[in-house]
């Protein structure tokens, strides 16, 4: 399977997206491409790879199929580069245990120089979807060596634990360290739906939101 291009990134979904999702995205995708529509030269090829993973990813068992394995081997890669990095001389970190944990309490410092000022939201608000970071590109957090690129976590976590995308197996807390941005491009995603209230108590605490004030124009923000 590691010869096989992934079909997730074929369709340009999450491996978690929901089959609506992954149905829009072959339409999309069909209309781009397909030959009669398409001039350009490798639309032909990329409509039969299309083709190809939407069969498999339309169809429920097969879908389940193709994750068993793709998870398979996204392990056996991963064996593999901790076994050559422990031949290298490495020394692993320690291990972490992963756990939900309330989110300490603390007052946000002053905003740094060059960073997003904090988004005004209603007091009303229902965790929604923030539009600081919309420079975030997504397709990022997949890269050629796949799933887990960040690399594994720093430790100290806090809060749920992905599993899926760059930061695979880091903590809500671990990655607010690192990459707010990820954490305002999940929060907009539907596949970031079950840690938004989470993700909204982070970016608060970081300053990143704000409540409205009786200044703010009305209209600017969302309500219930």
């Amino acid at each position: 399977m590691t010869d096989q291009p992934d079909l997730y990134k074929v369709l340009q979904v999450d491996s978690e997206a929901d089959p609506e999702v992954i149905q829009a995205a072959y339409r999309r995708l069909a209309q781009k491409f397909h030959p009669d529509l398409a001039a350009r030269p490798e639309a032909a090829e990329r409509m039969v790879a299309i083709n190809a993973a939407w069969e498999v990813l339309g169809d429920p068992v097969r879908r389940a199929d193709y994750d068993t394995e793709r998870e398979r081997a996204r392990a056996a890669t991963a064996a593999t580069a901790a076994s050559a990095a422990a031949a290298g001389g490495a020394t692993p970190g320690p291990t972490h245990a992963r756990r939900p944990s309330a989110l300490s309490h603390r007052t946000p410092g002053p905003t740094a120089a060059g960073a997003p000022s904090p988004e005004s939201v209603s007091s009303n608000w229902t965790s929604g979807r923030s539009n600081v970071g919309g420079g975030y590109d997504e397709r990022s957090m997949r890269r050629a060596d796949g799933e887990g690129a960040a690399g594994p976590p720093p430790g100290r976590p806090s809060g749920s634990v992905l599993n899926f995308g760059r930061y695979a197996g880091w903590s809500l807390g671990e990655i607010a360290r690192r990459d707010l941005e990820y954490l305002e491009w999940l929060d907009r995603m539907p596949i970031g739906r079950s840690y938004a209230g989470e993700v909204d108590a982070i970016l608060r605490l970081a300053g990143r939101r704000r409540a409205a004030t009786r200044e703010d124009r009305p209209g600017l923000f969302r309500r219930r």
